[in-house]
């Protein structure tokens, strides 16, 4: 079997460097880079061929929280009486767990990067909610059992041959698990050598 490559070891897509250079922009605006730190990170996040080499450049600039590129996406996604969400390009692995205990937890999959055609939510609802934003083409499988569970779209979404499938485990007692489509291009195919993007055009090669 070929290893599954580190999330840092992804190739990176145009649309992930402009992501970098909007904050290293922000970052030489407001003072925190000098004029020629920031010429000097721009063209190498121009330059950047993988993930792990545009997160380098803002790590001192952002909370984890705020980066652009966010590599940490094997920790689990807890909300204990509050909000948790994660968007924008964050790499999801091949099994990750969800807790809502009388919070929200939001998992905003349009722009993630998918370590795995088949990803696997382990999720525990207990008086709260877990909702997935996921764009058109991407199945998503409801499997599990609880009180009064609550779910947008059926059991089983079909989707073209190859696509990526999020299979929900869910162990939920009063709380709901909700499926959201927006009106966003389909998923096209596969990201790079490795892992698959969630929506978007592949990155052009440099």
């Amino acid at each position: 079997m070929t290893p599954r490559p580190a999330p840092r070891d992804l190739r990176a897509s145009d649309a992930d460097r402009e992501r970098v250079v909007a904050l290293l922009t922000e970052a030489a605006g407001d003072g925190r880079l000098t004029p020629g730190e920031h010429a000097d990170r721009t063209e190498r996040a121009y330059s950047a061929r993988t993930l792990g080499e545009l997160a380098e450049l803002t790590t001192d600039l952002a909370m984890p929280s705020a980066q652009p590129i966010r590599l940490d996406g094997r920790r689990p996604v807890m909300a204990i009486g509050g909000k948790e969400r994660r968007d924008g390009c964050w790499v999801v692995p091949e099994r990750l767990g969800v807790t809502a205990v009388f919070g929200e937890v939001v998992l905003d999959l349009r722009e993630a990067v998918l370590q795995s055609r088949r990803v696997i939510l382990l999720a525990t609802v207990l008086c709260g909610s877990l909702q997935l934003i996921v764009p058109d083409g991407m199945a998503v499988e409801m499997t599990g059992g609880g009180v009064v569970r609550r779910n947008s779209s059926p059991s089983r979404d079909p989707a073209p041959p190859g696509a990526p499938v999020i299979e929900v485990r869910a162990l939920t007692f009063c709380g709901r698990v909700r499926v959201v489509r927006p009106k966003r291009p389909r998923w096209r195919g596969p990201r790079g050598v490795f892992g698959a993007r969630a929506s978007g055009k592949p990155p052009r090669g440099r």
